[in-house]
Formats: C-alpha cells, sequence, structure tokens
C-alpha cells in the first residue's frame, strides 16, 4: 500500500472505524483520528469514554476489533496497516516507532535512569555502547545530566517522569503516547514535566498523543479530541 506525497505530508497515523468491546461495554464505536507531524493532540472524555483505549487501539496494546490503523513510514515511501502485521511485527513496530509514558512512570526500579532509557535500545537489538550513548543525549536533553547513574528511587517524582519521557523518546519513535503523564505530580512539577514532553517530544516526523482528564494539560496541545460513550464528539 502506498500513500501519495499529499498523504505522506498530512499525518503520521490514521485510525479508521476503530471498533472496539469488551463484554457488554462498547469502549470504542467507529472512531477515526488522524495524527499529523509536529503536534500534540490531546485526548479527553469523562470516565468509560473510550480514551484510553482510543490510543491503546492504534498502539497495538489493546487490538481492534474493527477498523483500520495505518502509519506512515519513516522514509516516506508508503505505509503499513497494522492490522495486517504479526503479533512479532506489532512488537517490534512499538519498540521502534512508538514511545510510552504512564502516570507511574513504570520504571524498573533496580534499574538506574540511564538503564531504564537504555532498556528499549537493547529490547531492540542496539549493542549496549550505542544503547547507554543515547541514554546519555536523552538525559541532557531533558535537563537530567548527571543523574544516569541513580536509580530511580533517588530521583524526584519530576525527575523519575522525565525519565520516563527519555525512555519513550530514545528509540526515535513517530509517536509518542502519554497516558496522563502530569496526573501524579503536583502542578507546579507537573507543569515542567509537560514542557519537557512537548519541547522534545513534538517534530517534524514526530507527534505526541496525550491522554489526560486535565482541561490545563489540554490547553497546552494544539488540539483536543473529546470522546463519549466511544465515539469521538470533537476534534478528530
Amino acid at each position: 500500500m502506498t500513500a501519495s506525497p499529499t498523504t505522506r505530508a498530512g499525518w503520521l497515523l490514521r485510525a479508521e472505524g476503530l471498533g472496539k468491546t469488551f463484554g457488554a461495554t462498547q469502549a470504542l464505536a467507529a472512531a477515526d483520528l488522524s495524527i499529523r507531524p509536529g503536534e500534540a493532540v490531546a485526548i479527553m472524555g469523562p470516565s468509560g469514554s473510550g480514551k484510553s483505549t482510543l490510543p491503546h487501539a492504534p498502539a497495538g496494546i489493546v487490538p481492534a476489533d474493527s477498523g483500520a490503523v495505518i502509519l506512515r513510514r519513516p522514509d516516506g515511501d508508503g505505509v503499513d496497516d497494522l492490522a495486517a502485521l504479526s503479533d512479532d511485527e506489532r512488537s517490534a513496530l512499538r519498540l521502534r516507532r512508538f514511545g510510552f509514558v504512564f502516570q507511574q512512570g513504570m520504571l524498573p526500579p533496580e534499574l538506574t535512569a540511564a538503564e531504564n532509557i537504555a532498556l528499549p535500545l537493547l529490547l531492540a537489538g542496539s549493542s549496549r555502547a550505542d544503547a547507554a550513548q543515547r541514554a546519555e543525549e536523552e538525559l541532557r536533553a531533558l535537563g537530567l545530566d548527571g543523574l544516569g547513574g541513580r536509580r530511580i528511587g533517588a530521583l524526584s517524582g519530576g525527575q523519575a517522569q522525565r525519565v520516563a519521557i527519555a525512555r519513550a523518546l530514545a528509540p526515535d519513535p513517530s509517536i509518542v503516547f502519554a497516558d496522563e503523564p502530569t496526573g501524579a505530580l503536583d502542578s507546579h512539577t507537573a507543569d515542567e514535566v509537560l514542557d519537557a514532553l512537548l519541547a522534545v517530544g513534538r517534530g517534524p516526523d514526530r507527534a505526541v498523543l496525550v491522554v489526560t482528564h486535565d482541561e490545563h494539560v489540554a490547553s497546552r496541545c494544539d488540539r483536543v479530541v473529546r470522546l463519549r460513550d466511544g465515539r469521538i464528539e470533537e476534534g478528530s
């Protein structure tokens, strides 16, 4: 499947007609979403609206029951249909093309900050030397220079969440999925972390998708997508 030049320039990822049910609950109902290069998109909605399922389905964490997810290739010469990939291929794609930031960081506490950042690179097949060098680069980019040898428990909450952002960015992903990335932080630290995420997460070939319940966080993004009962009501 090959995209036209206009299509390639217009979006990084397209989700078309996504449907997902959990038992009797319909989490997504024919949801369409396009994510363009250089933008930050906020996903909002009440509890049970599908706001967490919407990014998880395109990322392949929760496979959709119906619909398609199309991801532009880094070279711009084609696209990948995630539904046509095997489980192993989707896992490899998540390691290389997607980055993830969670509310609680999800950082193994027994690893140092640098080791946490290097982990996805090692899993993707990078050498230890290359992974360590990349980790140091991301530490500097996130204002954490000199803290690479500390374990997560020795960092502040804001520092730990910036390590999580650095880990997400280390593979140079196309899309950074951030699920309530500031939800466990005080307002001042949350602003600092959000500043860092938006500053380094967006780029000419990269975008950020933020799930949040916080209107202030959403206001910092370029676009807000609102869901209710699994349906997108605004901003797709």
